[in-house]
This record gives C-alpha cells, sequence and structure tokens, in this order.
C-alpha cells in the first residue's frame, strides 16, 4: 500500500470510528487469532543444546547480634553459601555432560528474614525460640510477592538479565524447594505464582537452605526436574510415555524397574530407601544410550547410587537422563535444556 492510500484508509476508519460513537456504538475489539500449538519434526541430527541459566542469588542471612555483628549462619555454625553453589553448580555440569550450566549474575544479601503471607517476619529472639522448641508462626509459607516486589525480579526477567532464582535461607523461612512464575507457570513441585503473568517467561524459583548439604539442593532440582518432565511429556500417547518408563521402579512395576524417581531407586521399598541391598532386574542402563529401547536388563541394588548417600543417589539418578543429539516425539532426546528452561516445552 502507498503512503497516500494508507493515510486515506487511517482517515476512513477515524470517521468511521466517530461516526460509531456517536450513535453510542463502540467498535468491537478485533481478537487476535488463537496461538497454535508447535511441534517439531523428529530428528536423528538436531544437535543437544547448550543451556545456560543466569541466576539472581538471594541470601537470607539476619544479624542476629547487633553488637558483634555475628550473622544467623555463622551462629549456628550451618554451610557456606559460597561452598555449597560450587558444589551443586559443578554437580549440575557433570551430570548432564556439560550441558546444563548454572551462571550467578546477580547477588543480594538480606539482614532480614522474609516476610510471612500475613506480614508477619520473625525477629532474632523470636527465631531462636523457635529452633529451641517453640511453636513456628503460622502461616508459615513466606510472601513470595513481597520479595518479587522488592527485587524488581519480573521486570529482570522480562529483560533477560535473569532466567531463574535461588532463594537461600534457613529452618522454617517457608519458602517452597522449588516454585515457577511467569506466563503460563505450571506445577513445579509447588502450585504456580499467580499473579505473575505480565512476566513474558516462565522462570523457577529455588528455595535452597543453607542448614543443609549439597544433596538437599539437588532433591529440591530432582523434584523440580520430575515436575517438569511430566509436563514434557503430557502429549505423549497411552502407554508410549517416556519419563513414565523412565522413573518405574521395582515395588511399583515388578520386574519392569528402569531408573525410580528422587525417592524410590529402582528397588526402593519405601520413600528415601537408598540403602537397600536388594538385588532387582532393572533397564537402567538403557537410559545411557536413548533412544536405543530397550536393552539387555541387568541386576542392580544401592552399591550402584551411594548406598544411601543422599547426594551419590541423586547424581546417579540425574546421570542417567537423556542428554544427546536427535528429537523423538516432538521432544528433544536432550532433556536437560527443558528442566534448565522450561520455556522450550512445547506446550
Amino acid at each position: 500500500m502507498s503512503k497516500t492510500t494508507g493515510s486515506l484508509g487511517n482517515l476512513i476508519n477515524s470517521a468511521f470510528g466517530s461516526l460509531l460513537k456517536l450513535f453510542g456504538v463502540s467498535k468491537a475489539p478485533v481478537t487476535p487469532p488463537a496461538p497454535q500449538p508447535v511441534s517439531h519434526p523428529d530428528s536423528s541430527t538436531e544437535p543437544a543444546r547448550i543451556v545456560t541459566a543466569r541466576v539472581l542469588l538471594v541470601i537470607y542471612d539476619p544479624v542476629m547480634d547487633t553488637v558483634t555483628g555475628e550473622k544467623l549462619s555463622s551462629k549456628m555454625n550451618w554451610q557456606r553459601v559460597d561452598a555449597l553453589m560450587t558444589g551443586f553448580i559443578t554437580d549440575i555440569a557433570t551430570t548432564s555432560g556439560g550441558l546444563a550450566r548454572y551462571q550467578v549474575v546477580k547477588r543480594v544479601e538480606l539482614n532480614e528474614f522474609p516476610a510471612k503471607t500475613d506480614g508477619f517476619r520473625y525477629t532474632p529472639t523470636s527465631y531462636m525460640a523457635v529452633l529451641r522448641g517453640g511453636n513456628p508462626h503460622t502461616p508459615s509459607m513466606a510472601d513470595y510477592q513481597t520479595l518479587l516486589t522488592q527485587l524488581n525480579i519480573l521486570q529482570q526477567v522480562n529483560n533477560r538479565e535473569i532466567d531463574e532464582v535461588w532463594l537461600f535461607a534457613f529452618p522454617h523461612a517457608g519458602f517452597y524447594e522449588s516454585r515457577m512464575a511467569g506466563k503460563g507457570a505450571f506445577w513445579c513441585n509447588s502450585p504456580a505464582m499467580e499473579n505473575t503473568s505480565s512476566c513474558s517467561r516462565k522462570f523457577v524459583i529455588m528455595g535452597f537452605s543453607y542448614e543443609r548439604q549439597v544433596g538437599e539442593m539437588l532433591e529440591s532440582f530432582g523434584h523440580r526436574s520430575e515436575s517438569i518432565l511430566i509436563k514434557t511429556f503430557q502429549k505423549a500417547p497411552p502407554g508410549k510415555n517416556p519419563y513414565e518408563r523412565f522413573s518405574r521402579y521395582d515395588k511399583q512395576n515388578p520386574g519392569q524397574a528402569e531408573v525410580g524417581n528422587i525417592h524410590f531407586a529402582p528397588n526402593s521399598e519405601s520413600d528415601y530407601d537408598w540403602n537397600n541391598p536388594r538385588l532387582v532386574s532393572s533397564h537402567c542402563d538403557d537410559w545411557l544410550n536413548f533412544p536405543r529401547l530397550p536393552g539387555p536388563a541387568r541386576q542392580v541394588n544401592a552399591d550402584e547410587w551411594g548406598n544411601g548417600n543422599i547426594r551419590l543417589h541423586h547424581k546417579w539418578w540425574l546421570r542417567h537422563l537423556p542428554k544427546v543429539s536427535g528429537r523423538t516425539g516432538s521432544v528433544a532426546n536432550n532433556w536437560w535444556q527443558y528442566l534448565i528452561d522450561p520455556n522450550l516445552i512445547d506446550l
């Protein structure tokens, strides 16, 4: 269309709009077409994508003694956040074969107790009373909205300054192990955050504790992974869901164990039963050769995953997640890309 013709069209539209208003008629809004689902063709050559997430690190470590300046982590002789981060980032890079990478780009240290959903905040005195056996405050959950506003997190994610948030706190701080926010957020081992759709990108907020160890950080990440993989394969036809197959364990699927889930190793008989010497038949090795399934089964027990060590079990589990080139059933054969960036999932 020429510039002259376009101007004439604008004048006609403007005049028509004025007449509609004169007679009290509103011009009907134009409804954009609904987005069509994305489907990627299967491939054996599509490269395995390397995904790097930029992290905003937030550390709640309140001063407990204003005279000495001693902080909570020091007073309780809990873990050093930097050591925990280094171990966790290294484990993720190693178990993903270098395809999942974290980079801490911003760090905020807060000398405060996080606000609860009713506005309550512990003081050094009231918090220590809880650690000595007193009743924790209820409601127990932290107010995520206050945190998002305080640190302008939604805008930072929108601007692609950060991709993820890590919260380091302490027992009774009130944070979920993981929580997803942003437009299209879904269950991520906790309810999706409401009132965050102004952020155009989904992102995960991890809740870590410096009272615990790297093994517990991997547990939180493992549950996040379970939620994201369930969502990733939600369109799979019945009986052909790769993640459902991956997560089989003998108690639930006798004689058909594969890798299991974060709580149940292939031979576990109860939650956290990672030190069970019972031998079971498992196809766990298949997932190191994905998508070539099935291969031969073999007998496995806790000797495979560290004989009860939480960190070693979780590293074993994570190491079996597929991380190869290609695409099967429209899903990348490198599952790690979805765990680090849920925006890559075809919903």
